[in-house]
């Protein structure tokens, strides 16, 4: 009975100790190495007939069990200090009291948790947040039964993305009886947030919060669902981990999600290059992404406008991994900023399910027309293209200028600016659509009888460092195929000829070019330049030129019908309303902001008074925030929302200087690759993570911390075992082993 119950307890303790590394225990097998070496050696021995030798056998008769015993002491001190060794590379730990006798005692259970929104995916009716909670609470459990102190910290991806610092649940808390009950009740607050935050942060934030873990033995457990964008390739991860391994940290992986589900998600919501005026129809595009890995048919994307439901948009196939967009047409009556909504059905992952955009739309789009000519007849012309009256109102304003005003009025008002038929500007006018460039307009060229190519190549093209794009040549004629049918324009896919992509363009087609410049043998585009139409000659038509978040397009070729017909043909109109709606959008903010960034609004301290209430709304969702701007300097004020942990719109609420109130609309989404489901299993993330010590488990295994050790590693203990049996092994080897006696003694 009594070595039932001895036997029994040895078995616990054994149990009880775990290896951080177990397949470096292969290494000992070389204990038997000592043996191996001895019994060489015995064989080694020869013979040889000596009759003095008899009196030494007699006398090594007799002490024959004491040298057996010598011999094979040293022996085991020798196999005892290889597996030292080994032992100590493998780490061993002890979990019971004895562990905390022999070890510091006390563990430190380090929790990183991942709340990103794709830990919202579910499984029936369980998420997988929701099975990362219940591995938290077993983890606690373990450490509350154990028999060593022991403190708990909790952190959580989000909290450690925070501009403001790391906030954990809880930081090094100490584990008593009661601290289950209080984890259960933090964890019950904890939901899946609409964040896309992955481990780097958190990582992190455990060297800026805990000191190195010299009197604690430490254990990091990260739990989340290794989606494949975030741990693929991630060599600060790998860094960030070999470092906690490197300060004897045990880590483990513990991965909430075995399959992936299907998820569809709204990517894009945003309106197409287009005048934005209210009464005159725009389209809008809606892109929806599969990021599951069966083909998605019939998607229903449900519309809303202003709050009000509108028809809806059909996808008839999404294969995996492929984004399809669709555009539908919208005519708001009013000037003012619109909202729209875009929304899928309910999936895995519902976050990335909607998707907000807000679109400001004025009364009147005003144009600005500069005309070298007496007669001002090419402006007259694109006036009529752009503004043709009736019917077919397109909202926008010509006004028609003298290149002398150019450079005495202020341009901002302007959407979109065509010069035609100049032979130069002055210094001030460059400036000012340098200016006007810079803060994101477009310009738009076309060239005439007057113009003087040297004073282009002068003072607007500058060797390629000016505003426009390309060096001119002389005028010259387009000679007149009498034989081949080949159109004069030859477009290429740009946003102004893509409405004349993939059909006949009988009307482009019929587009006679008579006269335009020529550009130098030599040229060759820049990386910022582009040709946009050819003639059929090869020659450039057209060219573009980005000019920092602004526009150039230049037509070598005048507006009016002087040297072409282009202005009596039909594509005229389409091209030139295509071109403005291009020119006029080129400085166009971000349509959405993401979730989570703060919401910074400047405002002029003269115009508008420093209080601001901000409203967020999602459906019947409505919170309300109200802040006091801070003064940035004397003439500008700083109104910051910190949170918006939410995608839908927010709503900033202004009063001017004069006691009117102003609205301001901000779109907030979710960054939608974060609905990505491709996740790393457990060969993959080895092969990711390849050199990097750690344990992997997954959440629902009810053993995850069956092997967890609260006790301490034994390698303190075993390096003086080592040091111990390395300086009995070689006090016994000396004592075993024949020396000649110091010189002088007898022989």
């Amino acid at each position: 009975m009594f070595f039932n119950e001895l036997l029994a307890n040895w078995h616990r303790r054994l149990s009880m100790l775990t290896f951080l590394h177990p397949a470096l225990l292969w290494g000992l097998t070389l204990v038997g190495v000592p043996v191996l070496i001895h019994l060489i050696n015995m064989f080694r021995h020869r013979r040889v007939s000596w009759a003095a030798m008899e009196f030494l056998l007699e006398s090594q008769r007799r002490s024959r069990r004491w040298i057996i015993l010598r011999q094979l002491l040293l022996l085991l001190l020798r196999m005892l200090a290889v597996a030292a060794v080994v032992l100590i590379v493998a780490r061993p730990r002890i979990s019971d009291r004895l562990g905390a006798v022999l070890g510091s005692g006390k563990v430190h259970h380090v929790v990183l948790l991942d709340d990103s929104f794709s830990m919202s995916d579910r499984r029936g009716e369980t998420s997988a947040l929701d099975r990362a909670k219940a591995a938290v609470q077993r983890i606690a459990s373990a450490a509350v039964e154990g028999e060593a102190m022991s403190a708990f910290t909790l952190l959580r991806f989000s909290k450690a993305a925070q501009r403001s610092g790391a906030t954990p649940d809880f930081l090094e808390e100490t584990v008593d009886a009661g601290f289950g009950t209080r984890l259960t009740e933090r964890l019950k607050q904890i939901e899946a947030t609409k964040l896309d935050v992955g481990p780097a942060d958190a990582m992190a934030a455990i060297n800026d919060l805990l000191d190195p873990p010299d009197d604690e033995s430490r254990v990091v457990y990260i739990l989340s669902d290794f989606r494949r964008r975030q741990w693929s390739d991630a060599e600060s991860l790998r860094g960030a981990l070999k470092k906690l391994a490197s300060e004897s940290v045990q880590v483990h992986l513990v991965a909430c999600v075995e399959r992936q589900n299907a998820n569809l998600a709204v990517t894009g919501l945003a309106p197409l290059p287009s005048v934005r005026v209210a009464g005159v129809p725009m389209f809008i595009e809606v892109s929806v992404r599969n990021f599951g890995r069966e083909t998605a048919r019939n998607v229903v994307v449900a519309l809303e406008e202003d709050g009000h439901p509108r028809p809806s948009v059909l996808i008839e196939t999404i294969e995996p991994g492929e984004q399809q967009s669709r555009r539908f047409s919208v005519s708001f009556p009013t000037a003012g900023q619109h909202e729209l909504v875009a929304r899928l059905p309910d999936d895995a992952v519902a976050a990335d399910n909607a998707r907000y955009a807000v679109v400001d739309v004025d009364t009147s789009v005003p144009v600005l027309l500069v005309d070298g000519g007496a007669t001002t007849n090419d402006a007259r012309f694109l006036a009529t293209a752009l503004a043709p009256g009736g019917i077919g109102r397109t909202g926008v304003v010509p006004e028609i200028v003298s290149p002398a005003a150019l450079g005495r009025q202020p341009l901002e008002r302007f959407h979109a600016i065509f010069i035609c038929n100049v032979a130069g500007l002055s210094p001030t006018a460059i400036e000012a659509l340098e200016s006007y460039l810079s803060a994101g307009g477009g310009v738009a060229f076309f060239l005439g009888p007057l113009t003087q190519p040297a004073r282009y190549n002068e003072q607007l093209y500058r060797d390629g460092q000016g505003l426009f794009p390309v060096p001119l040549g002389a005028a010259v004629d387009l000679f007149v195929d009498r034989l081949e049918k080949t159109p004069d324009i030859e477009p290429a896919d740009h946003p102004v000829f893509r409405v004349f992509q993939g059909q006949r363009n009988d009307f482009l087609r019929a587009v006679a070019v008579g006269r335009y410049f020529s550009v130098p043998g030599g040229w060759k585009p820049t990386p910022e330049v582009r040709v946009i139409a050819r003639l059929r000659n090869g020659a450039p038509l057209a060219v573009e030129k980005r000019r920092g978040d602004g526009r150039v397009v230049a037509f070598l070729t005048t507006a009016a019908p002087t040297w072409n017909n282009w202005s009596r043909n039909p594509s005229f109109v389409v091209a030139m309303l295509e071109l403005n709606s291009y020119l006029a959008t080129a400085g166009d903010a971000p349509a959405s902001y993401r979730v989570g960034q703060p919401l910074e609004l400047l405002l002029e301290a003269a115009s508008y008074e420093p209080h601001v209430r901000f409203e967020y709304r999602n459906g019947e969702t409505r919170k309300t925030t109200s802040v006091d701007a801070n003064a940035i300097d004397r003439a500008t004020l700083q109104a910051t929302l910190s949170e918006t942990p939410e995608p839908g719109i927010y709503v900033a609420r202004l009063v001017r200087s004069d006691a009117q109130p102003e609205v301001r609309s901000f779109a907030f989404n979710v960054v939608a690759d974060e609905g990505d489901m491709a996740f790393l299993d457990r060969q993959q993330l080895s092969a990711e993570l390849d050199g990097v010590p750690y344990e992997y488990h997954r959440a629902d295994d009810p053993g995850l911390l069956e092997q967890e050790l609260s006790g301490a590693e034994l390698g303190p203990l075993l390096v003086v075992l080592l040091v111990l049996a390395l300086l009995g092994e070689q006090a016994l080897a000396y004592v075993a082993s024949y020396h000649l006696p110091a010189q002088g003694g007898q022989r």
